[in-house]
C-alpha cells in the first residue's frame, strides 16, 4: 500500500511530559513525525497538537487508536476538510536583490520581516506544498539559513 500524508490534531492536557508521551508513542512503534506543533488553547488548561505523519491506511489507524489511549488526550481529529498553513523564515545576505525576493515572498503570503546591516530575513506562510515550492525558488538566491515552522491546521 502507498504511504499517504495525514494531518492529525490532538487536544491534550497542558502539562509536563505530554509531548514526551506523544513522541514516545511514535518512536516506540517506529512511526515518523514529519511535523509537530504545539500551542496552548486560550482560556483553558489544554493544548492543541498538530502532527503530520505518513503511512498506509493501517498504520494511520493504529496511530489514531494509540493516541486515543493516551491518558492526557481529550480528542483526536483526523482532518478531512481543513485549513492548513506552514511558515518559513529565510535569511539572506544584504547583497541579494531585495525587490526580487520581496516579490517572491508576496506570492506566498509573506514579505521581508527584518533588515539588518549584513542580512535580511524573509517570511512566507502558506500551504505546506506551496512552502516547499517557495523554498525551492529561494534557493537560487543562496540563502544563509532556512527555518520552517511545521504545520498548523484547523477544521473547516
Amino acid at each position: 500500500m502507498d504511504k499517504v500524508r495525514r494531518v492529525i490534531s490532538v487536544i491534550v492536557a497542558n502539562e509536563a511530559q505530554v509531548l514526551a508521551r506523544v513522541s514516545g508513542l511514535f518512536a516506540g512503534r517506529g512511526y515518523n513525525i514529519d511535523s509537530l506543533t504545539v500551542a496552548p488553547i486560550p482560556d483553558t488548561d489544554l493544548s492543541h497538537m498538530t502532527i503530520v505523519t505518513r503511512g498506509n491506511r493501517r498504520v494511520i489507524e493504529q496511530i489514531v487508536k494509540q493516541l486515543h489511549k493516551l491518558i492526557p488526550t481529550f480528542k483526536v481529529i483526523e482532518h478531512e476538510q481543513m485549513v492548513e498553513k506552514e511558515m518559513v523564515l529565510v535569511k539572506f545576505p544584504i547583497e541579494k536583490p531585495l525587490a526580487d525576493i520581496q516579490a517572491l515572498c508576496q506570492a506566498y503570503n509573506g514579505g521581508i520581516v527584518n533588515v539588518g546591516t549584513e542580512m535580511f530575513i524573509a517570511m512566507a506562510a502558506d500551504e505546506s506544498v506551496r512552502i516547499e515550492h517557495f523554498v525551492e525558488a529561494v534557493k537560487r538566491y543562496h540563502p544563509l539559513e532556512i527555518v520552517r515552522s511545521g504545520v498548523v491546521a484547523m477544521e473547516r
